[in-house]
């Protein structure tokens, strides 16, 4: 984990999301499903998380967890990277992006590294899509168990509190054999970023209760239920 300085250069909106383009060190921009914390010094109690979405020149493409009032030039005190991220296996060659109660911000990272290994990639959502690679085929949700039945990875993004619809959804009692290898990002507020082991983002996991801002915010799909 580091810290560091960095600065808002432009704000983007995409997926109807407004995103923050950040120029940061390099040993600061996170992988994947990893968070950063970012505090622009005012009097806002609380630093934002934000994740990852897409490279860009000196910095990367982030996808703020909550609302910022930040501007172009603001700086920025960032923490991390946090958390784990994604671990897409590098033998996956069907791979699903489920962005299940979002815009699929969050997951767009997965897109070009995927797509460099020569695999399919299927983004499953019910949110429009701006500026996707022509590889990337678009599905709605209601084709979810189509989509489980091709695929050989999932990444899913999802609420704390929809994780239970998410799973009434995929179907609890087949998620062993339906999703061998899945990880879902579960957002949720993570305040202290770690630090304190506040219990703010802790989720009841089948072998008891994690904090989501340190276990993960990529969990193991088969952890869950």
């Amino acid at each position: 984990m580091h810290t560091g300085k960095g600065q808002v250069v432009e704000l983007v909106l995409e997926d109807g999301v407004r995103l923050v383009r950040i120029s940061c060190p390099l040993n600061l921009i996170p992988t994947p499903g990893q968070f950063l914390l970012a505090s622009d010094g005012s009097d806002s109690p609380l630093p934002v998380p934000v994740f990852y979405t897409d490279s860009a020149a000196d910095g990367f493409i982030a996808a703020p967890l909550t609302k910022t009032s930040w501007s172009p030039g603001q700086e920025l005190y960032l923490r991390g990277p946090l958390g784990q991220g994604f671990e897409v296996p590098v033998s996956a060659r069907r791979a699903a992006l489920v962005a299940f109660d979002a815009p699929p911000a969050r997951l767009r990272g997965l897109i070009k590294p995927a797509l460099r290994r020569d695999a399919a990639v299927v983004l499953v959502c019910d949110f429009a899509s701006d500026r996707l690679p022509d590889e990337v085929e678009v599905q709605p949700l209601s084709a979810l168990a189509e989509v489980m039945s091709w695929a050989d990875y999932m990444a899913l993004d999802a609420a704390r509190e929809n994780l239970y619809k998410l799973g009434e959804r995929i179907g609890w009692s087949n998620q062993a054999q339906a999703l061998r290898e899945a990880q879902i990002l579960v957002c949720t507020p993570m305040p202290c970023g770690g630090l304190a082991e506040c219990g703010v983002c802790a989720v009841n996991l089948k072998f008891g209760w994690k904090l989501v801002c340190k276990d993960g915010p990529v969990l193991d799909w088969r952890d869950l239920g």
